[in-house]
């Protein structure tokens, strides 16, 4: 057997090569690197014993003749490639390219072959977009609403559409939810990314370790019949319901490393208090149920690194103080930190991720006047229930205005009533029963798109203008949307109405319509 993977020296992808090169039914690798990436050279010598096995093309995932050689001969190719923030943001065309123009090159080459390898897709949870504690809870068929500024979800999210509407015969879209990794401590502190993380932000976590464990069970049990289960499906990879906390308690249990608590190192004005992108995932039991991928938790994690970063703990003797000022504050230069937003005038993205610059400084310094869900305190200060919340079997979960649950006998009614909800019309008169069936719709802008009944249904997605260009316009389509609207309308007003978006140099512009 022969399998291809793309983004291979990533932390998914190391961890993911770690567990493939156990399983003895693969015959050959074949690996697309891109040429300036000096972590090939590690990951070679620490696989030298399977140098015979392994087939590097060095190239980009936009180029579609690299493509075409990767794929070549292949039974299954697994698409791990990604540029994430901060990066992304850093680089965005780079995003654009490999996320987006990248993956429509993969796929054409699979779906122009004879004998076509299965894909497996690696997508996001940023797909989601923002969510607070008024729906912490989602699943796949909730809507897609990608956080404005956010070059990463958008291309992530018009790469999985691509894929979708596909012509490959067998694929399946995992959306990877927030991964604990050996370098993500080093990732952070190196940006203002984190800064954008809502202490009060529903994150489900996963290890690199697990989703590694993941992707090589996929393999193990295909030997099986998965076609009714498993494949032509979107799952969410999510960490289990212990490694489900918010933006604070994350950052709250990376301190404890260095003897001190995000209150030690952190003021409520240092981080955005919404346009993030997490959630807990209702439905991330099934893959487990599927693969038995879950091991670790989050107190694993940090065990872990606690063990093989033993200097992180000769923090705990040096000053707070001294730790705040030049390993956090420093990172107010960044240009992807809120103090560098305010103190340069960026008004777009103080707007964005705050609800203006006025809610951004009625913030302050004063934990005792800022609520946290994990003290059991709503946005209002009143009473909330913080383990009551966690607890899935209390979700809270939007309309979907069809029965989600209902795979099988899928009516041109529902695919009406969602069609409706969305402000929309299902154009096409006709609907056969087949799930994956091209069919026509009628946005509210009256724009047409053409998508099956499972992309729209089962995969949340609804067709706006994020989806051909860099404009986020949820503001005014959830006065008209009522799916949009139930999770939009959690973190803004129904009286704002801005359009988000990009010049050419990717600098945030807004106008309020």
């Amino acid at each position: 057997m022969q399998i291809a993977v793309t983004g291979i020296t990533g932390n998914m992808g190391q961890a993911t090569l770690e567990e493939l090169v156990k399983l003895d039914f693969i015959d050959k690798f074949k690996f697309l690197v891109l040429p300036d990436d000096k972590r090939i050279k590690k990951i070679s010598k620490r696989y030298k014993n399977y140098k015979d096995k392994f087939e590097i093309i060095y190239g980009n995932l936009a180029e579609s003749d690299k493509c075409q050689k990767l794929v070549e001969g292949c039974d299954y190719v697994v698409n791990l490639a990604a540029v994430i923030p901060p990066h992304s943001d850093q680089f965005p065309e780079k995003a654009i390219e490999c996320n987006e123009v990248g993956v429509n090159c993969l796929v054409s080459a699979i779906e122009n072959m004879e004998k076509q390898p299965k894909y497996i897709h690696i997508s996001t949870v940023a797909l989601y977009g923002n969510r607070s504690y008024k729906h912490p809870w989602g699943q796949v068929g909730d809507p897609l609403l990608v956080s404005p500024y956010d070059i990463y979800s958008a291309t992530k999210l018009r790469g999985e559409f691509r894929v979708l509407e596909s012509n490959i015969k067998t694929w399946v879209v995992l959306r990877q939810t927030a991964m604990l990794h050996k370098n993500m401590l080093a990732d952070n502190m190196s940006d203002g990314l984190m800064f954008h993380t809502c202490f009060n932000a529903p994150l489900e976590w996963a290890t690199a370790h697990d989703s590694g464990l993941l992707i090589a069970n996929i393999l193990k049990k295909d030997r099986e019949d998965l076609s009714k289960v498993f494949w032509k499906r979107v799952f969410n990879i999510g960490g289990g319901e212990a490694n489900c906390l918010t933006g604070y308690d994350t950052l709250n249990d990376g301190f404890k490393l260095i003897g001190g608590s995000a209150k030690d190192f952190f003021k409520p004005y240092y981080n955005a208090t919404r346009n993030f992108h997490g959630m807990w995932f209702y439905d991330g039991d099934l893959l487990d149920q599927l693969f038995h991928y879950q091991t670790q938790d989050t107190k694993d994690y940090w065990k872990e690194i606690a063990s093989t970063h033993k200097y992180y703990s000769l923090g705990k003797a040096v000053p707070k103080g001294l730790i705040g000022t030049f390993a956090i504050k420093r990172l107010f230069k960044s240009p992807n930190s809120p103090a560098y937003w305010a103190k340069h005038n960026d008004e777009a993205r103080l707007i964005a991720y705050f609800g203006g610059r006025k809610n951004y400084e009625a913030l302050g310094s004063d934990w005792s006047k800022f609520n946290l869900i994990v003290e059991n305190k709503d946005e209002n200060g009143d009473y909330l229930d913080y383990a009551f919340l966690r607890q899935k079997k209390n979700a809270k979960l939007i309309g979907y205005y069809y029965d989600i649950n209902n795979y099988e006998n899928i009516t041109i009614k529902d695919l009406k009533a969602v069609a409706q909800a969305h402000g929309g019309e299902l154009l096409s008169k006709k609907y056969n029963g087949d799930i994956y069936e091209k069919l026509d719709w009628l946005t509210q802008d009256g724009e047409t798109f053409s998508a099956s009944a499972f992309t729209v249904l089962k995969a949340g997605h609804w067709y706006n203008k994020i989806y051909k260009e860099n404009v986020w316009e949820f503001d005014r389509l959830s006065k008209k949307d009522k799916i949009f609207a139930e999770i939009w309308l959690d973190s803004h007003s129904a009286d704002e109405n801005y359009q988000y978006s990009f010049d050419e140099n990717f600098n945030a512009k807004i106008k309020e319509d």
